[in-house]
């Protein structure tokens, strides 16, 4: 069965899951000097428990004038506007399938892969700093789709000049059809939202980072306000109760997917303003990869066609310093216009580099 292969190039030795293409082997990679560089990288072996453990192993870098801060799975960039955050792109995925997860090193980029039921299997293509450079996914039969694809962009740039600065878009439709308040909408209207074209036209295509660091960028696109799920205080799990209360955004989202098998919608997660910068930063990449985690283990959401970011209190939906459930949310949005905008549909996967 074409899905059940190994990797193409693999040789004896190269598949491994005992750790993972951010493991130590990764250190002679990630190195001062390269481009992309971020002191300290990831560790596959990783694994945290709680906050305070987040926090306790939490070092602090200094590169080319800026500070850095790696925890486990994250390294947080303060730049001149605040604060940026990266994760491990290959966490969730092997969160998903810890025995199954397998990796291969080739040439100056890692591919791993997870199989996923019914015989596909996912790929996903990360550089030596850890950039996602592609996804895609293989079905059972041969077929590929590519779900994600920066490769185009060029070599890795500095996680600070990845900030696209762009006009606010002009928004011409009713706010409650711009941003969709989960609690309140009929599943019609969230699909609606999850499927709906951007509200400005978009000239050209633009790399996941580009996405998820350019604010304006991202406000192109339409939304939905998931303010019904409450985390506790330092954590970042989804109680069984509140994961129940996804199945009409997983609904919306599948049948998306069922129609388009390149569509990628982007969770991003949001704090109120008590806390430090860092610690609510931390936080909401947390929750936005658990709420992905919930959609995939609970709901079937395919986990390629989802990516996620945290944001922590930088875009309060209510303007205070004190506690607040409406800024503690979780934000769903269609991003593939942003992504493809330019590029071919149904395109084949090229060989990993």
């Amino acid at each position: 069965m074409p899905g059940q292969g190994p990797v193409p190039g693999q040789g004896p030795g190269q598949v491994r899951n005992d750790t993972g293409p951010n493991g130590p082997a990764r250190g002679d990679f990630n190195a001062p000097g390269r481009p992309g560089y971020i002191p300290g990288g990831f560790r596959e072996n990783d694994q945290v428990r709680d906050y305070e453990q987040v926090r306790r192993d939490r070092q602090e870098f200094s590169a080319d004038g800026r500070t850095y801060y790696r925890e486990p799975g994250r390294v947080i960039v303060q730049d001149r506007n605040g604060y940026l955050i990266r994760h491990d792109e290959n966490e969730r995925f092997r969160d998903l399938d810890p025995r199954g997860y397998r990796y291969e090193r080739r040439g100056d980029d890692y591919v791993s892969y997870i199989d996923r039921p019914g015989g596909d299997r996912i790929y996903t293509i990360t550089d030596d700093d850890g950039r996602l450079v592609r996804r895609y996914r293989r079905f059972a039969d041969g077929r590929e789709v590519v779900i994600i694809d920066n490769s185009y962009a060029g070599p890795p740039r500095p996680i600070y000049d990845d900030v696209v600065v762009l006009p606010p878009p002009d928004v011409r439709i009713p706010r409650d059809r711009y941003v969709v308040e989960y609690d309140q909408a009929d599943p019609d209207l969230v699909y609606e939202a999850l499927t709906a074209p951007p509200v400005v036209a978009v000239d050209r295509r633009y790399t996941l980072d580009q996405i998820r660091y350019s604010p304006d960028l991202r406000a192109r696109m339409r939304s939905v306000d998931i303010d019904t799920i409450n985390f506790d205080t330092g954590s970042w799990i989804v109680t069984p109760d509140q994961a129940r209360r996804l199945s009409v955004i997983a609904d919306a989202i599948n049948r998306a997917i069922r129609a388009n098998p390149q569509e990628v919608f982007l969770i991003e997660g949001y704090t109120d303003a008590v806390g430090s910068d860092i610690d609510n930063l931390s936080l909401s990449d947390r929750r936005a990869q658990s709420v992905a985690t919930v959609l995939t283990q609970q709901f079937q959401v395919p986990p390629e066609n989802l990516t996620t970011q945290g944001y922590g209190e930088q875009y309060l939906k209510v303007n205070t310093q004190g506690p607040s459930r409406e800024n503690r949310r979780v934000t769903v949005r269609r991003i593939t216009p942003l992504l493809q905008q330019g590029g071919g549909q149904g395109q084949a996967a090229p060989p990993p580099r």
